[in-house]
């Protein structure tokens, strides 16, 4: 709450557009009491909100005596978000309303490491597909969100060295992108993406938070006093590549020997399958082999839960969050998976640390990354300074516009990774 401010200057009209994207409607009143801003500033506020199109009225709210004060909303519908969630071995794109909310959406499977160009390529099809069906076209698309399995540099939105994904160092995505749709295009890490959605939707009571993605590899998102945390250059929460056995164990993907990957990451648990005879070729049928009680897979999954646990209890160590989500395809694997996990790290890390800690599966599940993105990059586009930048410094500074731009034209000037 900004109390007693009515400068102007702490709550221009970006910064009263983010007390709408949480999604309650609003009267005047509501805003004076929020922000501390006085009324006819408030009332500029909303003008200019509405001119250009980012609030729209919501109604009326209950009279407490007298005519019944009018409501606000953020317009949601403004426009739609393109997203793509690409995982080492599979492709969900979405559309969704500038609220995040799914409009629509198709899941398919690809090989990450086919290259930049035949994956984006395939979601590049996937939108036009989705938009197609929802009678949308490309100018109605006010942002593009791509999450994938290797380190981002978020201030490029480029992939830095990426263990798994050959032929896509350094490449260009928001450039990819910019040749399709005229708006910014958001890149980040698929676990960061999960972590994102996962607490922001499901847990935002607990600010410290570690998600694991058990899939195809391992990767974790932490959330670090309700924020996600990168480290110095975006390569925080590469868990499946820290050694678990020195130099002697099974050469990673990575190249190096003996990550906790190589000894728990779903393509070691199908190598070792394949070993003892059984005919599978994807995390789908590891996850099948579980949950008919097949003997081989059961103990494997619950050995790689041992082997990840102790992995999450270092971490738990360090970082001290309140909550762990186990998600990816083999979360789905469900009791064998977390009895290994819960039994190391229990028995592993301080009683201190692991008083009140909960290690749960996702409750988003095949969603977490697309609604994690999707929050962000409305975040990203809706963050107030870009919004008073795009409305005008005058506005920022609590004077009427002349001028206001319209919804596209204050969308696309946003702030581009």
């Amino acid at each position: 709450m900004n109390n007693g401010i009515d400068s102007g200057e702490a709550f221009g009209p970006g910064a009263v557009l983010a007390l709408f994207r949480r999604g309650q409607s609003r009267t005047r009143a509501e805003l004076v009491r929020l922000t501390g801003l006085a009324r006819s500033t408030v009332t500029q506020r909303l003008d200019t909100l509405l001119a250009g199109g980012l609030l729209i009225p919501d109604g009326e709210s209950t009279s407490t005596g007298g005519r019944p004060p009018t409501q606000f909303k953020f317009n949601a519908s403004g426009g739609v978000l393109l997203i793509a969630d690409i995982g080492a071995s599979h492709l969900r794109c979405a559309v969704t309303d500038l609220a995040g909310v799914v409009l629509a959406e198709e899941a398919s499977e690809l090989d990450v490491a086919a290259g930049p160009h035949p994956v984006l390529d395939q979601a590049t099809a996937a939108f036009k597909t989705l938009l197609a069906k929802g009678g949308r076209f490309a100018k109605d698309v006010r942002g593009v969100g791509v999450d994938v399995p290797g380190p981002v540099e978020l201030a490029t939105g480029r992939v830095i060295s990426p263990p798994i994904m050959t032929g896509w160092d350094e490449f260009d995505i928001p450039g990819y992108f910019a040749e399709h749709f005229d708006c910014p295009t958001l890149v980040e890490n698929d676990v960061n993406a999960m972590a994102f959605g996962e607490q922001r939707t499901c847990w935002p009571q607990h600010l410290h938070m570690l998600m694991i993605k058990v899939g195809t590899g391992i990767g974790c998102g932490i959330i670090a006093n309700g924020e996600i945390h990168r480290g110095a250059q975006g390569a925080a929460g590469d868990l499946g590549h820290i050694p678990y056995s020195g130099e002697t164990g099974p050469i990673c993907r990575c190249g190096n020997m003996g990550c906790f990957e190589a000894y728990a990451g779903g393509w070691a648990i199908l190598r070792d399958l394949r070993a003892l005879g059984h005919d599978v070729q994807s995390t789908f049928d590891v996850v099948r082999l579980i949950r008919i009680g097949q003997p081989d897979a059961v103990r494997l999954v619950r050995q790689a839960g041992r082997v990840i646990g102790q992995a999450i209890s270092d971490a738990v160590s360090l970082i001290n969050p309140s909550l762990v989500v186990i998600g990816g395809q083999l979360a789905h694997a469900d009791e064998p998976l977390l009895a290994g996990i819960r039994e190391v790290v229990y028995r592993r890390s301080l009683p201190l640390a692991t008083r009140d800690l909960q290690i749960t599966t996702s409750r988003l599940d095949e969603r977490a990354g697309v609604t994690g993105l999707a929050l962000m990059l409305g975040d990203h586009i809706f963050a107030p300074h870009a919004v008073d930048q795009a409305l005008g410094e005058e506005s920022a500074n609590g004077h009427p516009e002349k001028t206001v731009p319209g919804t596209d034209q204050i969308l696309r000037q946003g702030v581009s990774s």
